[in-house]
């Protein structure tokens, strides 16, 4: 029987003759195919609203000056679909990562990142650093992209559409590209970019939310938010507003909710192991 790969970077990184290979966009086609469709419905959208109206009222008037119109505005629509999707797919081109290969295996000397139209060599001795950035909103993750700094500037290099990189475990990648730079004495690091704008209280979390997210009991999320510093905000649901304005209800930050229980995390993993659980005497 087939079992499930535990391999987090599955689908993510694959060997090749001449390296290591990570890899951003497994289908340009797919990709092309989502630029592509943006580049129609965007302009189809704006126009829409405007000139179905026109239609019909042209259709029901028999309005010569109507349907000069209508056709007018189905023209400038046309050719902002084209404009659009000629601009989209050459900057894709440009400017979209494919993948990186780093050469050799586990000693990278130098690293080849593949693009649609062209590819370069980056030499890892010219890296300063790596950045693994992941974008968070309401404790769940928004976006994901690879930045490398060199000394001429740097380069971001950012999941497809639905690719397995947008999943992909942070902290495996940034080991997996450590053992790949290590090497070279280049430093990987990890950077979360939080929006924190506040949102509506109904998207917060609540304390029974927090103790599955900490593994803890409901009772000790108080004093964990506390020592962590997670902000928290009393409000009266909507629900509740006109019939008892008097019960309110206390929801925490889920953007540093969720960093704390990556801290949480770390702490478990790194600690060491305890010994044989001792029976509890109580009946």
């Amino acid at each position: 029987m087939a079992t499930r790969s535990t391999n987090p970077l599955a689908g993510v990184v694959s060997a090749t003759a001449a390296g290591d290979r990570l890899v951003f966009v497994p289908s340009r086609v797919r990709e092309f195919g989502v630029t592509l469709g943006g580049s129609v419905m965007v302009p189809l959208w704006i126009a829409a609203p405007l000139l179905l109206p026109m239609l019909v009222i042209a259709v029901l008037t028999e309005s010569g000056l109507l349907w000069a119109i209508v056709w007018v505005g189905l023209g400038l629509t046309a050719l902002a679909v084209i404009g659009l999707a000629l601009a989209l797919m050459f900057t894709v081109s440009a400017t979209m990562v494919r993948w990186i290969e780093f050469r050799p295996q586990e000693n990278a000397k130098q690293l080849v990142i593949a693009r649609s139209l062209r590819s370069s060599i980056v030499a890892a001795a010219d890296l300063q650093r790596v950045v693994v950035v992941e974008g968070l909103k309401l404790g769940q993750r928004k976006s994901l992209k690879v930045v490398l700094h060199t000394g001429g500037g740097t380069v971001e290099c950012e999941p497809g559409f639905q690719a397995p990189m947008s999943q992909v475990d942070t902290e495996a990648l940034r080991a997996w590209l450590t053992s790949q730079l290590g090497s070279a004495g280049v430093a990987v690091e990890y950077r979360a970019k939080v929006d924190r704008n506040f949102a509506c209280p109904e998207e917060w979390w609540t304390r029974s939310h927090l103790a599955a997210l900490w593994h803890v009991p409901v009772g000790a999320v108080d004093e964990l938010a506390v020592r962590h510093g997670v902000r928290s905000y009393h409000y009266t649901p909507r629900a509740m507003a006109l019939y008892s304005p008097a019960t309110t209800v206390t929801v925490y930050d889920p953007d540093r909710a969720y960093e704390v229980a990556e801290e949480l995390r770390r702490e478990h993993t790194t600690a060491p192991e305890a010994g044989p659980a001792q029976e509890d005497p109580r009946p």
